[in-house]
């Protein structure tokens, strides 16, 4: 078990309906004289220039701290050399495209290999000094916990808690993993208010093969709104006509008996996780996937935004990857549904995490890729997204996670 904590999402949100203070006063009958002295008038003014004249002036107030992410020093003034050096040699080895195959490839044959063996345990060995202290804030709740405390203790930072478990089999598999987001959410609640959201993958509370199930039907859907779904819960928007539809070229078949069954389940799963968080107070973000599965992510997404958003503040964020050229589309249809039933939608803008699996599969149909062509589109899908966002949270719509991952877009 690893567990992940993403720090310094900005968390974005916009109250426009503060209500003001207001003092009650009594009103108390007095009687005013028609005409006041003019020598009562200059004592009385001459007494309030002498008191304002002792009165120390108010202290003035520091200028609010400004973020300069140039100021290398100050920002990594806290972290000891050693981490920082630690972290340069991870990334710079990092950024060798060989030496990162040769990695994968030793830690698959690491896991293949029966158990008591000396290289496997060495390689294992070797990515937990390595990449796994990295990347990951810890192997166990405990671990997990106390790197959370410490940035929000040192740097003020709030960390989104990932139970690194995902791509589950059958019910089993997912009644397992259901534990342990439980324990994740515990886990948070017992940090410091605010300091830290939970982040939950649906493949590990719904079977592979039913997501893949769900999302050709979705996309079916899209391509011939006749087409009937009797499992669907709502009418939220999940696709758009720019969405890679080709991935379900011909009308699947629809879900068995046992597959609805496992689908509720699925959702049940989800919903005991949400009311945890919502008993402890803590944000739930739900992580995206590749295109086969995002449909019914979605699908699980907006139920729960529909069932637990209420209010100002959102609970339920879904994700939006910027990179897939359908995104925008899709996330103005998602809000402004959401808006037109009184539902605020929490969304965490990513750029994107499966682009080798996408541009592969692509190939593989001789279709176009649901990718942007470039960085510097997918830049400019992500910023316009933010944008979009942020206007709509200056009206008092919704909320916004923007996991910016490079400077300008901070």
């Amino acid at each position: 078990m690893k567990m992940e904590a993403s720090s310094s999402h900005a968390q974005l949100r916009e109250n426009t309906n503060r209500t003001p203070r207001t003092r009650h006063r009594m009103a108390i009958p007095t009687k005013i004289p028609t005409k006041i002295p003019p020598t009562l008038v200059a004592r009385y003014l001459s007494s309030a220039s002498s008191l304002a004249d002792r009165l120390p002036e108010a202290p003035s107030q520091p200028p609010a701290p400004t973020l300069d992410l140039s100021d290398t020093r100050h920002l990594f003034a806290s972290v000891p050399t050693a981490a920082l050096l630690r972290s340069l040699a991870n990334l710079s080895t990092l950024a060798a495209g060989p030496i990162v195959d040769l990695g994968v490839a030793a830690l698959r044959a690491a896991a293949a290999a029966p158990e008591g063996r000396l290289l496997p345990a060495a390689v294992l060995g070797m990515a937990r000094a390595t990449v796994h202290r990295h990347f990951c804030a810890g192997e166990g709740f405990e671990e997990a916990g106390r790197a959370v405390e410490a940035m929000w203790a040192e740097q003020g930072l709030r960390s989104i808690v990932d139970y690194g478990m995902e791509d589950a089999e059958d019910g089993a598999a997912c009644d397992r993993n259901l534990d342990g987001f439980l324990r994740t959410v515990e886990m948070a609640s017992s940090l410091p208010p605010t300091s830290a959201s939970v982040c939950v993958k649906i493949t590990a509370l719904c079977p592979i093969s039913l997501l893949e199930r769900t999302g050709d039907l979705l996309r079916w859907k899209q391509k011939d709104p006749t087409f009937q779904l009797p499992w669907s819960a709502h009418s939220f928007p999940i696709l758009c006509d720019s969405s890679p539809l080709y991935l379900t070229p011909s009308v699947p078949d629809p879900l068995t008996e046992a597959e609805e069954l496992d689908l509720r389940l699925a959702q049940q799963r989800l919903s005991k996780i949400c009311h945890r968080c919502e008993e402890a107070g803590i944000p739930l973000v739900i992580d995206a996937e590749y295109a086969t599965l995002q449909p019914a992510v979605d699908y699980f997404t907006y139920s729960a935004a529909i069932q637990f958003n209420h209010g100002d503040q959102p609970m339920v964020y879904g994700t939006i990857q910027a990179y897939l050229r359908d995104s925008r589309e899709r996330m103005v249809n998602a809000v402004e549904a959401a808006e037109r039933e009184g539902i605020p939608l929490g969304i965490k803008l990513v750029r994107g995490a499966y682009l080798t699996r996408e541009t592969n599969l692509a190939s593989s149909l001789g279709v176009p890729s649901p990718i942007h062509g470039s960085i510097q589109e997918t830049h400019q899908c992500f910023d316009n997204c933010a944008a979009f966002l942020l206007e709509r949270i200056r009206r008092g719509s919704g909320a916004i996670l923007l996991a910016t991952h490079n400077v300008r877009s901070g």
